[in-house]
């Protein structure tokens, strides 16, 4: 090893990334329920690099009928430090 390099330094470990699989809600939109779901997820995540949207569904109001609330199911990744 070259002098000047610390085993064990911070150039020497790669990142680590965690991911967590959420749900988000919106009675407006997919896209308005998966930016919900990160945004929850930034009030106590650091770090997050990515996110990728698993499946999207929907409740249905009987009455008077149509979509009621927009799910998404979507997998956040962030870097464990």
């Amino acid at each position: 090893m070259a002098d000047g390099q610390d085993i064990g330094s911070d150039t020497d470990v790669a990142n680590v990334v965690k991911v967590i699989t959420i749900i988000g809600t919106s009675p407006e939109s997919f896209a308005k329920a998966a930016d919900a779901a990160v945004r929850k997820a930034q009030q106590s995540i650091r770090n997050i690099t990515g996110v990728d949207v698993i499946t999207m569904s929907a409740t249905v109001d009987p009455n008077p009928g149509g979509i009621k609330e927009y799910r998404t199911t979507v997998n956040i990744a962030f870097v464990v430090e």
